[in-house]
């Protein structure tokens, strides 16, 4: 029992550090985005995270007893066309996540863009072939709601980008399924690496054609952009390896209330009622669905190999 307290306070710190990464990143997006064009930011951060990358998976490799051994392993895989149609879709998803950042308050593109996990219940339906029943309906409806709230469809100031941040979140959705199914055959660390392998010359071709060479500090807020961003994936990663998802994946949602006050006081931002009580009700569906899941898990972990029926599901 010691052991396993032990193994989740940490999971829980890493989780938090992830969870201020991320947050850090959004804001060294913004500052990034007020002198480069988005899909330059968008370059050079993956640039500077597969630098960040190779660096967090060097010492590994380099203990090794056969570091030429290992490197190949960590890069070999069988499903390159599979990673080439993820990553695709996940370069759609980070333009339109740094062009939301760019031009919503920040609180607001954050509270939006984590919405995914929503959308993801509902993508799995049809590319997993996960079964949903009520319950976590009535969590995905309640979600919808909160987005709603956030966007305010029925108002004249409903905004494109606050419907490009809803794009980011369904674009996520879909990558995180085929991560799903990336997951079953190669170990994390191969994944990232042939993502970001991908990510580099994807995003190179588009900011090629709006090129604008950084100055001065931009320079720093791009590197920044890279680095925070890798290790918030890295240190995620590593929690949800010590900890249970249903604990630990609503603690992501804490970047709003940090971007919040970060907005306030860079960018002289406010938090609108709509935006923090959409973002509660998000919040709460999120937290409902991870557990959901989590506890079907490790149901399903604890019976034999045939499906049972979870009523309420």
């Amino acid at each position: 029992m010691t052991r396993e307290r032990t193994a989740f306070g940490q999971a829980l710190v890493l989780m938090l550090l992830s969870t201020v990464g991320f947050a850090l990143m959004a804001v060294t997006i913004r500052l990034a985005s007020q002198t480069e064009p988005t899909w330059e930011v968008a370059f050079f951060r993956n640039v500077f995270g597969l630098v960040t990358l190779l660096a967090v998976l060097a010492p590994g490799v380099l203990r090794a007893r056969s570091p030429a051994t290992m490197a190949r392993e960590t890069a070999r895989t069988r499903q390159l066309p599979r990673y080439l149609l993820r990553s695709a879709i996940g370069i759609g998803s980070m333009f339109c996540n740094f062009w939301a950042v760019k031009h919503l308050p920040l609180a607001q593109a954050i509270a939006l863009v984590y919405s995914s996990p929503i959308f993801v219940t509902v993508a799995a339906i049809f590319m997993l072939g996960e079964k949903v029943r009520l319950r976590r309906w009535l969590a995905v409806v309640v979600g919808f709601i909160g987005v709603l709230i956030i966007v305010r469809p029925w108002s004249s100031t409903v905004s494109f980008a606050a419907m490009v941040a809803v794009a980011a979140a369904v674009f996520n959705a879909l990558v995180a399924v085929q991560i799903k199914q990336l997951a079953a055959v190669d170990p994390p660390d191969t994944i990232v690496l042939w993502t970001y392998l991908f990510w580099v010359p994807m995003s190179m071709v588009p900011a090629l054609m709006d090129w604008h060479a950084p100055h001065g500090i931009a320079w720093v807020w791009l590197g920044l952009s890279g680095v925070l961003g890798t290790m918030g994936q890295v240190l995620w990663t590593r929690a949800l390896r010590l900890g249970d998802v249903s604990a630990l994946t609503p603690l992501s949602f804490l970047q709003m209330p940090i971007v919040a006050v970060i907005g306030w006081w860079l960018f002289a931002e406010r938090l609108d009622a709509w935006t923090a009580t959409g973002a509660l009700v998000i919040f709460a569906s999120i937290a409902y669905i991870a557990h959901r899941e989590s506890q079907l898990a490790r149901r399903h972990a604890s019976i034999a190999p045939t499906e049972a029926a979870e009523p309420g599901n």
